[in-house]
């Protein structure tokens, strides 16, 4: 049986090309970070095993987007007892949401100025996850319309990298 295409004549081989951005979708706009799109948060382990993955528009403040993830991580993760976060979490809506919980929050911030750079501490392990994820072509540009499917190929993405990892 031939391909369709070569029956018309055409090229019988798939087209191959990059993925298109998708028109809508919840996208916004950053003014402190000046870029526009969608953001992340990616709570891991230590291992660098997401928790839980939120993706929304980035005119989503870092202080309020922190607190989607932790919404409902006690029935999901019973065993976090103790959350390390980026300085820019802060707010009470964070400091709410771990108060109905068990979870300790420990907020992680720059001491003082220092030339150079200057990792902050535990912060790496959240960093590192990133590249290991956006290694996957799909994710390293904003392909899909609904948050939901970037958040599921985000957890595909980190399944495979375990995976990986494991053999």
């Amino acid at each position: 049986m031939r391909p369709r295409g070569a029956a018309i004549g055409g090229d019988p081989r798939p087209p191959i090309g990059p993925c298109r951005r998708a028109k809508g979708g919840q996208k916004g706009y950053d003014a402190g970070k000046k870029i526009t799109g969608r953001k992340r948060h990616v709570p891991t382990d230590t291992d660098g095993r997401p928790l839980a993955v939120r993706v929304h528009g980035a005119d989503v403040q870092d202080r309020d987007g922190g607190r989607l993830p932790l919404k409902g991580s006690r029935q999901r993760d019973p065993f976090v007892t103790r959350v390390f976060a980026d300085g820019g979490c802060a707010g009470r809506l964070v400091q709410g949401a771990t108060g109905k919980t068990d979870i300790t929050l420990e907020m992680l911030r720059r001491g003082a100025p220092a030339k150079g750079f200057e990792a902050v501490p535990r912060r790496w392990v959240v960093e590192r996850t990133f590249p290991w994820i956006f290694k996957n072509c799909r994710l390293a540009r904003d392909c899909e319309q609904p948050t939901a499917v970037a958040e599921t190929l985000i957890t595909i993405a980190a399944s495979a990298t375990l995976l990986r990892r494991w053999t």
